[in-house]
């Protein structure tokens, strides 16, 4: 029976097993289930949670491989139709004001892109060669910016490019496949380049143009220039050169027709005859010659010498042969004293105080040459514009290089001191000229912007007081009862200093110039004008345009006589 009795089992009992004694009941907190017994999670469980794991991995493999390659090509093409460009923001090109504030230079926005402003430029004529152009930003064939700026290429717009060049910012652009915008970031916000404020007043600028033109088309002349300069600060009110081009079709550079008749001009109309050009000056050096002559005390203001018509020099090699040096009036203008002289222009005191006649002893060439140098004639201003040149003042190694060995003459001197026989100079070297005779020898620094004055220093010579005085009274008596007449007016005393300057086969054609200062006596304001290559006989001269200002002046800005 034993064999056949069930054996009982017996095991111990575990301690979580303990049944609870009542009194430690009270002890646990049965709702965070404590004094319960805990029970292992069986393998069952274990199992569906690791086969539910499983089946996400083998989805999401699925839907990968399905992405990347069985529409993997189809996605990439897509995403590549999603972009994120870069864009420039192209800076606003600085602003350039007159002298009272009116716009010479500025940006308009494009009808077409609106990227970048076109450059627009004052519309009357008469600005072009002093503000220039630029060239604007461009793109090549696949749409890429190879030029991202504005590039100044001639005039104040090439000479402070830097300064009114602004910064350029950029942004991202963000675009769906579809082109839309979905975004924009501003990364760098662009910078506005720097106004500038220039000297010249527009409404002298336009009439000095205007009457240049006049002129020019009445008289035959090829072209003029006209440039008027404070002669305390340096200050330039007018710099204008004729014939010119426009700076609107320069700088869009779409009329193609346009530019190739500017470039194929026998004219030169990219020339700026202020401070490019070089030109016989004529007459107008014979105040220079005459204040070296009294500092040398060559003269004295009651010198005087007779003027017949012509002085005669024998060939000293053939006494049978000699040559005549010609005033320009044939009969002559008697006995004339340095003021007189200036006034009237005589060529034949000229030419004895520069070689000297007849027991009247001359500067000669090098003194010539010295006093010119003083009062830079012949030399570079410093102007703040491109394609400044110097000039020539003729002396006996400039002959040789020139004429290959050719040994200097005392005609070649009194050929120079009447401003002849290669001499030659700008407009603006003969404004700042003439503006340190005004200064009593004070020289400034010709100069467009108003923020770049440079300070005025005197010359290298201490003239008296009454040599500048005697050179002054000529120059009033040019206007008064000499060659300058025409710009004798009643409402501001004028001094002046007239020249012609024979050129051109046969001197069939001439320079006319007219240089001076106003008011008489109390100096503001030096001129030079001049007009190239007219007919040798005519009846107006450079003065028209100076009368046609100043009487234009007399009516509109009376306070620049004052």
């Amino acid at each position: 029976m034993n064999l056949f009795k069930k054996k009982n089992k017996i095991h111990d009992i575990d301690p979580d097993e303990i049944f609870i004694d009542t009194q430690n009941l009270s002890g646990f907190d049965v709702q965070q289930f404590e004094g319960r017994i805990e029970k292992p999670i069986s393998k069952k469980s274990v199992n569906m949670v690791l086969m539910f794991f499983v089946f996400l991995i083998l989805v999401f493999s699925y839907k990968l491989s399905v992405l990347q390659i069985k529409k993997g090509e189809a996605y990439f093409s897509m995403s590549q139709r999603n972009s994120l460009d870069g864009e420039i923001l192209f800076a606003d090109r600085g602003i350039i004001y007159d002298r009272n504030g009116v716009e010479l230079a500025w940006n308009e926005a494009q009808e077409e892109e609106g990227l970048f402003g076109h450059r627009t430029y004052i519309k009357e004529e008469g600005f072009g060669l002093i503000l220039g152009y630029v060239d604007s930003p461009k793109k090549d064939k696949f749409g890429f910016w190879w030029q991202e700026n504005f590039i100044g290429k001639a005039g104040l717009e090439k000479y402070y490019d830097e300064i009114l060049n602004g910064q350029n910012g950029s942004k991202f652009i963000e675009k769906s496949a579809l082109g839309e915008v979905v975004s924009e970031n501003i990364i760098n916000k662009p910078v506005h380049g720097e106004n500038l404020n220039i000297s010249i007043d527009s409404r002298l600028q336009a009439v000095v143009y205007d009457a240049i033109v006049e002129l020019s088309e009445n008289i035959g002349y090829d072209g003029g220039a006209g440039v008027i300069m404070d002669v305390r600060t340096g200050e330039i009110l007018v710099s204008t050169s004729y014939p010119e081009y426009d700076p609107s079709v320069m700088s869009l550079g779409s009329d193609r027709e346009k530019i190739n008749s500017y470039l194929n001009s026998t004219k030169k109309p990219f020339l700026n005859r202020v401070i490019s050009g070089l030109y016989s000056p004529g007459s107008t050096v014979k105040p220079f010659v005459a204040i070296g002559a009294l500092h040398e005390n060559i003269i004295t203001e009651n010198t005087r010498i007779l003027s017949t018509g012509f002085i005669e020099i024998p060939n000293p090699y053939n006494p049978e042969l000699s040559t005549k040096f010609r005033d320009w009036r044939e009969e002559g203008h008697g006995n004339v004293n340095v003021v007189r002289a200036i006034g009237d222009s005589v060529n034949t005191f000229f030419y004895a105080i520069s070689g000297g006649y007849k027991g009247q002893p001359g500067l000669g060439i090098s003194k010539i040459e010295e006093y010119m140098n003083i009062f830079g004639i012949g030399q570079k201003t410093g102007v703040d514009f491109e394609g400044e040149v110097s000039g020539t003042i003729p002396n006996p190694e400039w002959k040789k290089r020139v004429f290959k060995g050719d040994a200097w003459r005392l005609g070649d001197t009194y050929n120079t001191s009447i401003g002849q026989y290669g001499f030659q100079v700008t407009p603006i070297q003969m404004v700042r000229s003439i503006s340190t005779i005004a200064n009593e020898g004070v020289v400034v620094t010709p100069s467009f912007s108003l923020e770049s004055i440079s300070q005025p220093r005197k010359i290298s010579v201490d003239f008296s007081s009454d040599d500048y005085r005697i050179i002054k009274d000529g120059m009033r008596d040019v206007v008064a009862a000499g060659t300058g007449q025409l710009m004798n007016v009643s409402y501001v005393d004028v001094a002046a200093k007239t020249g012609t300057a024979q050129t051109g086969p046969g001197n069939r054609f001439v320079n006319s110039w007219s240089i001076g200062f106003f008011p008489y006596e109390n100096p503001k304001y030096a001129f030079a004008i001049l007009m190239e290559k007219g007919p040798a006989k005519n009846e107006l001269s450079a003065s028209f345009v100076m009368r046609k200002l100043f009487d234009w002046m007399n009516q509109n800005t009376p306070e620049y006589f004052q």
